[in-house]
């Protein structure tokens, strides 16, 4: 399995204070992504800010899509995402027309999996090319008290074996890391946990040494 990526989550609802958070972390992260939040605070305008402030970076576009697949794709892609999130409970026609737009510009479609879906819904979006999909332990599940559990890996490792990479999301620590060393994880995201900590920088590093641990260091 390749080594996971490192993402920060910017679910500000102000995108100066999302532009303060990239400058402390552009430098330790992999992956930025324009959370659902700020994409709903600032517009489309914070993934075209978000390019222009990190060129060399995978940016996300975390819109969460259930309808006008191509329409949103179009106007996520061109504002300079590279990646572009859609609800699973979307219409397959919805993925679809999203997934045409993401492969035309050399981008990729992330189905966020949140409530109900399936095994078949899985095969469905990978018949579509689909490569990606985001593991979500939610906001108010994590305030709940709700942690990582024997149904979540079996999920995963279910998603895995149909050729499914996972960026996984959730209240995600370092010392969390070592539950998904079996998962064929492309990215842990980190939101608060990061641009929220004392030490933003150190934490990342923190990730970053837990990974070289569990997957090996960066070649």
């Amino acid at each position: 399995m390749s080594r996971p990526l490192l993402q920060l989550a910017l679910d500000h609802t102000d995108l100066q204070a999302a532009l303060r958070s990239v400058s402390q972390l552009k430098d330790h992260v992999d992956i930025i992504e324009a959370g659902t939040i700020l994409c709903i605070s600032a517009g489309l305008n914070a993934v075209r800010t978000l390019r222009q402030a990190c060129p060399d970076h995978i940016l996300v576009a975390d819109l969460k899509v259930a309808d006008a697949g191509e329409t949103l794709a179009n106007q996520a892609f061109s504002a300079g995402a590279n990646w572009m999130t859609v609800i699973c409970a979307a219409p397959i026609a919805t993925v679809a027309r999203a997934q045409e737009v993401a492969l035309s510009y050399q981008g990729e479609v992330q189905i966020e999996l949140f409530g109900r879906w399936t095994l078949d819904d899985a095969k469905s979006w990978r018949d579509l090319g689909v490569k990606q999909a985001i593991y979500h332990r939610g906001r108010d599940a994590q305030a709940s008290g709700q942690s990582w559990g024997a149904e979540d890996l079996k999920a995963m490792t279910a998603l895995t074996e149909l050729g499914i990479e996972l960026s996984v999301t959730g209240g995600i620590t370092p010392a969390d890391l070592p539950l998904f060393k079996d998962i064929a994880v492309r990215a842990f995201i980190a939101g608060r946990a990061l641009s929220e900590a004392p030490e933003p920088a150190g934490v990342a590093g923190d990730f970053h040494r837990q990974i070289d641990r569990i997957w090996g260091a960066r070649k």
